[in-house]
C-alpha cells in the first residue's frame, strides 16, 4: 500500500459505494482523528455500520480494518502539529482517570516494544559499543534527555564518549567531523523526527562509521541510515512525548554492554566508589542521624 494513503483514498473515490464514500470523506476530513478510532467508533463518526468499515479497508486492498488503521497512524504522526496532538489526546484520554490511562498506555508501549524490537539488531548493537573506538550519542529536544542519560553511562564504561549538541547545524557537524571507520554513532528521534539527526546519522554513514537507530517505526527517517535498527514505541498522541519504552530499551543497551565489559566495569566502580567517599559526592546514611 502507498504510504501515502490519502491520495489512494481519494483516487478511488468514484469506485465506492454510498457508505464507503462517507468513510472516505470523513478520513481525508479528519485523518488525524480517524487513525485512532476503532471501526465501530469511525463507522459512527462517518454514519455508516462497522461492518462497511471494515468492507472499506477490504475495498482498499488491506486484510482488514487494523491495517488500515496502522497505515494511516505511521502516515500521519510525524504531521500532527501540538495543537492537533492536544485534541486527540482529549478525545482518546478525556479529563477522567487520566494517571491509570497514561500509565496503561505507556505499559502497553513497553509491551510492545518488547515483541517489535529485533534480538538480531540489538544483540549487534551491543557487540559493535563494545568493540568501537569513539561512541557519538545524538538526541534532540526531547529525545536529548535519552541521550544525556544514555551518555552518562557510557561515560563510565568507556574511555571515548561524545555527547553531541544541536544547536545549530554547523556545530554538530563540527563535533562529528572526525567520525570513521570502527566508531559508533547513536541517533535518538520519534515523531516529529528532528532533521538534524537524520542528516549526522547520513553523514556517519558515509563516513564508514556503525550507526544504530533508536526510533519508533521501520519507517522512520533515521532507519534508513542504521545498521542497528532499536525500535521503541513512543506514539502516544499528545503534546507530550513518551519516552518510558526508549528509556526502557536504552536501560536494556546499558545493562547488555556493561555484563560485555564484566571485570572491567568492576574495576571501574571500585575506583568511583572510592573517588565518590574521598569527595564527599553521595549523602551517607549516618549524616542523616
Amino acid at each position: 500500500m502507498s504510504s501515502n494513503i490519502l491520495n489512494v483514498i481519494e483516487a478511488k473515490m468514484i469506485d465506492f459505494s454510498k457508505g464507503q464514500r462517507c468513510i472516505a470523506t470523513y478520513i481525508l476530513n479528519h485523518y488525524d482523528k480517524a487513525a485512532y478510532m476503532t471501526a465501530a467508533k469511525l463507522g459512527v463518526a462517518a454514519g455508516v455500520s462497522e461492518s462497511t468499515v471494515v468492507r472499506f479497508a477490504f475495498e482498499l486492498g488491506f486484510d482488514g480494518y487494523p491495517e488500515l488503521q496502522q497505515e494511516l497512524a505511521e502516515m500521519i504522526k510525524n504531521k500532527l502539529t501540538s495543537i492537533q496532538r492536544i485534541e486527540v489526546a482529549s478525545e482518546q484520554i478525556g479529563e477522567t482517570d487520566v494517571l491509570d490511562k497514561v500509565l496503561n498506555i505507556d505499559i502497553n508501549k513497553i509491551r510492545k516494544t518488547l515483541e517489535e524490537t529485533s534480538r538480531k539488531d540489538f544483540d549487534g548493537a551491543v557487540d559493535a559499543l563494545a568493540e568501537a573506538k569513539s561512541i557519538y550519542i545524538l538526541g534532540s529536544r526531547s529525545a536529548s534527555v535519552l541521550a544525556r542519560f544514555l551518555a552518562l553511562y557510557f561515560n563510565i564504561m568507556f574511555d571515548s564518549v561524545k555527547l553531541i549538541h544541536t544547536t545549530s547545524s554547523s556545530e554538530m557537524f563540527e563535533q562529528i567531523m572526525r567520525i570513521k571507520e570502527h566508531d559508533i554513532i547513536i541517533g535518538i528521534s520519534f515523531p516529529r523526527y528532528s532533521k538534524k539527526t537524520v542528516k549526522a546519522m547520513e553523514f556517519a554513514a558515509n563516513q564508514g562509521a556503525k550507526v544504530i537507530a533508536i526510533t519508533d517505526s521501520a519507517t522512520s527517517p533515521l532507519a534508513k541510515s542504521a545498521d542497528f535498527f532499536l525500535q521503541a514505541r513512543s506514539d502516544m498522541v499528545s503534546f507530550v512525548d513518551s519516552l518510558v519504552a526508549p528509556l526502557s530499551l536504552i536501560n536494556a543497551l546499558i545493562v547488555a554492554v556493561g555484563l560485555r565489559k564484566g571485570d572491567e566495569l568492576k574495576k571501574t566502580f571500585d575506583k568511583l566508589e572510592s573517588i565518590w567517599d574521598e569527595y564527599d559526592v553521595y549523602q551517607k546514611s549516618e549524616d542523616n542521624q
